[in-house]
């Protein structure tokens, strides 16, 4: 039987005050009611069950933990779950690697929890990084915060998102533009719901380890608040989302263009983001992309990369 060690309970689970044992107890029903019966070997039964998924004990038998533990832990009353413990909950729940680890880091958390949140991270994008965006053009490229917060662009880089730039700059947010903006859904028509989910499990992957951080408590609750999709995939707790490398743009200036995309981690920054997206050169999505960039708005200063050099 895994090893049981008792230690003392969590605060509350909302977006904005969360405490670190009770993220990992909604980690765990989460996963728990989306595991149905035959998938780990057991049989529903005829009778009727009030619970979507496992039962708590059935959870907890697979576990080889005591029931009485299990409803410890996804109550918020126990926070120091041993390795043992959080190893055989993977094993039953069926956890990939990437569930497994963001359990291990809610338990982490749990077992540190204090309730001070942490400053929110710095917004500055250094000039280089700007001069980057423009050397990528005509290519639409941008600098994003950790929650998502569109920092700097190159001209194609904001334009792509139709609709965007109505938006003050500091309400510039891809996971806000995806729900609340009314352009946002038929851009992206054909990988919707897929986009969708993959920004939330984006959001709750963060939010599980850090959510009292201001970036992401603020942007979290405006979308449960304002959102009922957003509301229903949050409650859902999926931490891995599936990235497409080619999205197809539904552009109200420049037509149908698919693109491939890339992100990547920028080094020495509070984890700020590039991304870019490219097309096969000659390509009608290449002249499209190309037709963004020489159309789009040349907005100054801010967060902006700036215009071209001047030649003269």
């Amino acid at each position: 039987m895994a090893s049981e060690r008792s230690g003392s309970g969590g605060s509350n689970s909302s977006p904005s005050s969360g405490g670190g044992g009770m993220e990992l107890g909604q980690f765990l029903r989460a996963r728990r009611t989306q595991t149905r019966p035959e998938q780990v070997g057991l049989t529903a039964g005829t009778g009727l069950r009030r619970t979507p998924g496992l039962r708590r004990e059935e959870l907890a038998t697979l576990a080889g933990i005591s029931i009485d533990y299990y409803v410890r832990l996804e109550r918020g009353k126990e926070t120091r779950p041993s390795p043992a413990v959080l190893d055989a909950l993977a094993r039953a729940l069926r956890l990939d690697d990437t569930e497994h680890q963001h359990l291990r880091e809610l338990a982490a958390r749990a077992a540190r929890y204090a309730p001070e949140p942490p400053p929110p991270p710095s917004r500055t994008v250094r000039p280089h990084l700007k001069l980057v965006l423009e050397t990528l053009r005509p290519s639409p490229a941008y600098v994003i915060s950790r929650s998502m917060d569109l920092l700097a662009w190159n001209p194609g880089g904001l334009a792509l998102y139709a609709g965007l730039d109505d938006w003050p700059a500091g309400q510039r947010n891809l996971a806000r533009y995806l729900f609340l903006h009314p352009s946002a859904r038929p851009l992206f028509r054909d990988d919707w719901d897929e986009l969708v989910r993959g920004c939330v499990a984006r959001l709750r992957g963060l939010a599980g380890t850090a959510p009292d951080a201001p970036d992401l408590t603020h942007l979290v609750g405006e979308l449960l608040l304002k959102s009922p999709d957003f509301a229903r995939l949050w409650e859902r707790y999926d931490v891995i989302g599936r990235k497409r490398i080619q999205k197809t743009f539904h552009h109200p200036q420049v037509g149908v263009l698919t693109l491939s995309g890339q992100s990547m981690h920028l080094d020495d920054t509070p984890g700020q983001r590039l991304g870019v997206y490219t097309a096969e050169p000659g390509s009608p999505d290449h002249d499209a992309m190309c037709l963004l960039d020489l159309t789009a708005p040349r907005p100054g200063g801010g967060g902006t990369a700036g215009r071209r050099a001047d030649t003269r």
